[in-house]
């Protein structure tokens, strides 16, 4: 049995080493819209901030990220490009249990392959490229990715959220 300095010593331990991680800390939340516009060339949506201890967001970075794939089974290749990104560097106070919200305008830049090109000319043309990419496999998905950076935290809070088209 552990009596007096001791215990409150570990509680205060135990305490500091949960802020350093993060575990308690602040919450990252991304709100987006139902659909995106591809075309539109940028997403609004908003970051939505939870902790259950007052802390201080210093940075917050979003991406737009393209997980391009293609190929079926075992030959399936995947990459990812980066299409946009924001940082936003400012103190913001997350009061305790208390919610608060960034919203955000991220620009990007479609990157677009000769078959995309072909399909955007006419008709005809992009019923063939769009029956080509059917028949390689080819598939595009798009996510957004929002970091934030706490003062006096390792771990930093993220959230990531898969961007659905028309």
């Amino acid at each position: 049995m552990v009596v007096g300095n001791r215990t409150v010593k570990n509680a205060l331990m135990f305490g500091k080493v949960k802020k350093w991680l993060g575990i308690e800390g602040v919450k990252l939340e991304l709100i987006l819209p139902e659909v995106g516009d591809l075309q539109e060339g940028s997403i609004s949506g908003t970051i939505r901030f939870y902790s259950l201890h007052a802390q201080t967001v210093t940075a917050v970075r979003v991406l737009m990220i393209e997980k391009f794939s293609r190929g079926r089974r075992n030959d399936k290749l995947t990459d990812e490009y980066e299409l946009g990104s924001l940082v936003m560097e400012r103190e913001i106070a997350i009061p305790s249990q208390e919610s608060v919200e960034l919203d955000f305008d991220l620009p990007f830049e479609l990157i677009k392959s000769e078959m995309d090109e072909l399909e955007g000319r006419n008709a005809v043309l992009g019923g063939w490229a769009r029956t080509a990419k059917w028949i390689r496999g080819v598939k595009s998905e798009y996510s957004i990715l929002a970091e934030a950076k706490v003062r006096g935290v390792a771990l930093n809070p993220f959230d990531k959220q898969l961007l659905v088209t028309d």
